[in-house]
């Protein structure tokens, strides 16, 4: 599985930025994909996720102001993020998640920076 991750930047506090993230390759495996982020000088931890099935999670800190939403057509998912604040600054890592009992995989885009400043 290889993950192509594309948006972030630059936001001023309470502005909205969207992320996207590609899936290919052995595609049909997938049982879930992600976002995470690991902000300067701390772990990386979970943002959102969603199944393949549809269903969502979200660490509470973002829960109200952010959205996971998937296109099963197009192996995509997205992350709308809204009501940004400087501490939702980090990398933000697309995840990928392939599961055949019992092996369970993870896969990592490359990183993309999200920063919100005024």
């Amino acid at each position: 599985v290889q993950l192509q991750a594309s948006g972030g930047g630059l936001v001023q506090p309470g502005g909205s930025l969207g992320l996207s993230c590609a899936a290919s390759g052995t595609i049909y495996s997938i049982n879930a994909m992600g976002w995470y982020r690991q902000a300067p000088g701390k772990q990386r931890e979970l943002v959102a996720t969603i199944t393949s099935g549809g269903t969502a999670n979200y660490a509470d800190s973002v829960k109200g102001r952010f959205a996971i939403s998937g296109d099963n057509a197009k192996n995509t998912v997205y992350l709308q993020m809204n009501s940004l604040r400087p501490e939702d600054t980090a990398v933000y890592y697309c995840n990928a998640r392939t599961v055949a009992f019992p092996r369970v995989d993870d896969y990592w885009g490359q990183g993309t920076l999200v920063t919100v400043s005024s």
